[in-house]
């Protein structure tokens, strides 16, 4: 008697991400185990992230130092023209293509921790135990915060700083944790006099002590982002009126540059992973809840091997917030197109690219800062550099997990990629030691219509289409399967994988 074929078709593979937290066999075909420099793009597929090319090719200021570490553009409200601020290598910058030192005169830095904020036409640049710095239109100069003309107040030498509702909120000083300063309205430099003001949080922590690490806002509330809780007050238009309206336990904010505030909500990283502020409000549940609960155990893993900065950018022209552990090497990143059904969002993760800080400017251009000075998310290279894409789906049991399986051939179809060397790969039994089969993808780029060449074809105007098909072999009881591919310039998305599989005796 004829022994059984079992199919498995996956339609845009990984389309949920990955998914390392819960038990690979039960995961549904369209989570991915591995899903290496890739994205989901706009079409649902899983895809090549794209790389970076370099804007700065004079970086002679931060020559000897560890690159930049804060990007910000300001468009001057005068005259629409952009200024673009830095720092790195213990110095200010503006600049893009030549990075220029505008340090302040006798101003020394022996940190790299700023936090870069504006209100009303000044740029202003803050770092716990250093005198803020003020970028004036007037003056088209970067100067110490007291040297502005009608500075009132001391100085507040404080970590972090929002600019909202024409104020500057600060917090997070070397020996205060717990007091929220802000300015006079309209006069970032005004710290005594006019409606500045000050609130002290050490009594509404619902622990007892904690310490603020982040500052946000959202439509007219202050939220106040501890390293064990949340509380949030309404009412910020008239600091002076706020009142508590929320206060959320045992989640709190592990790193300042990790608040991204999307329009509609609020992202963070917290020792439990990345929290969502709408989620938060409504279920007071996000331990168990937050948006990254399918890969919560690495994450965790890598906020505790963290020693270095974390960053975080939100782009809505990519519709990704990312968020990166330089100490790792690796920056996940969360499509925020729409959450899965257990609101979580679809994950992925980079390396390779490794960025120190990030930026959206106004136009939307996403902005990262390397050894070398700014670079600019785009194009399918990491400068000059090749990178790997990679994809592996989770162990697949073609619906009987105690039948052994003969994986009899495995067909792929690609999108784009043009000439890349791709291989497709597949293992059982959840080991590690996959056979694979190279080939190179279709580098045609003009639409060949009723025309089929072996396993390639080529449909849409614009859009290669290839479909490898190879002859697979082994045995177990779960396949793998999974495909490698190196980026050069052209982008990659996987469509669909058809598997099939002889199936064997009952063990």
């Amino acid at each position: 008697m004829a022994q059984q074929l079992q199919s498995v078709s996956i339609a845009a593979p990984g389309f949920f991400g990955m998914n390392t937290q819960d038990s690979p066999v039960e995961s549904p075909p369209r989570f991915a185990s591995i899903a290496l420099n890739c994205v989901i793009d706009q079409y649902g597929r899983v895809g090549a992230r794209k790389g970076y090319s370099y804007i700065t090719t004079n970086a002679a200021a931060i020559a000897g130092g560890n690159g930049l570490t804060t990007i910000y553009e300001y468009i001057k409200k005068s005259d629409g023209t952009k200024v673009v601020f830095s720092t790195g290598n213990n110095k200010l910058l503006t600049g893009t293509v030549t990075l220029v030192d505008a340090t302040p005169a006798s101003y020394t830095i022996t940190a790299e921790d700023w936090k870069i904020v504006e209100v009303n036409e000044k740029v202003y640049f803050f770092q716990r135990g250093y005198e803020p710095c003020v970028y004036s239109e007037s003056t088209g100069t970067i100067q110490k915060m007291s040297a502005v003309s009608g500075s009132a107040g001391t100085p507040p030498q404080a970590n972090e700083a929002l600019g909202a509702f024409g104020r500057l909120f600060v917090a997070d000083f070397t020996t205060d944790k717990h007091t929220i300063y802000w300015s006079d309205l309209l006069h970032g430099h005004k710290w005594s006099g006019g409606s500045s003001g000050s609130l002290n949080i050490n009594k509404v922590w619902p622990r007892g002590a904690d310490e603020i690490v982040a500052l946000a806002q959202h439509n007219n509330f202050l939220v106040i982002m501890g390293r064990r809780s949340t509380i949030i007050y309404g009412g910020m238009d008239d600091p002076s009126t706020m009142a508590v309206t929320d206060i959320i336990d045992n989640v709190g904010c592990i790193a300042r540059d990790s608040v991204q505030n999307t329009g509609a909500d609020i992202l963070w990283l917290s020792e439990h992973g990345v929290q969502s502020l709408g989620r938060l409000v409504q279920e007071k549940s996000a331990i168990l809840k937050d948006i990254s609960r399918n890969v919560r155990n690495d994450i965790t893993n890598y906020i505790t091997l963290e020693t270095g900065i974390i960053k975080s950018v939100y782009s809505t022209v990519e519709a990704f917030y990312l968020v990166t552990f330089p100490y790792s090497g690796i920056t996940y990143c969360f499509d925020m197109r729409g959450m899965l059904e257990d609101g979580s969002a679809r994950t992925t993760i980079w390396n390779k690219i490794e960025p120190k800080c990030f930026h959206v400017n106004k136009a939307g251009n996403l902005y990262m800062g390397h050894d070398t000075g700014i670079t600019l998310f785009d194009e399918y290279n990491d400068g000059t550099a090749t990178y790997s894409m990679e994809y592996f789906s989770n162990p697949m049991s073609f619906g009987n997990a105690t039948t052994l399986k003969f994986v009899k051939k495995i067909a792929m179809t690609i999108i784009g990629g043009a000439g890349a060397i791709t291989n497709l790969q597949w293992a059982y039994d959840y080991l590690f030691n996959y056979r694979s089969s190279a080939y190179t993808l279709s580098s045609g780029s003009i639409a060949e219509y009723n025309v089929a060449e072996f396993n390639v074809g080529e449909y849409s105007t614009g859009v290669v289409i290839t479909r490898p098909s190879i002859n697979a072999s082994g045995s177990g009881f779960v396949a793998t399967i999974g495909i490698t591919s190196e980026i050069d310039g052209a982008a990659l998305s996987i469509q669909q994988i058809d598997v099939l599989a002889l199936m064997g005796r009952l063990v």
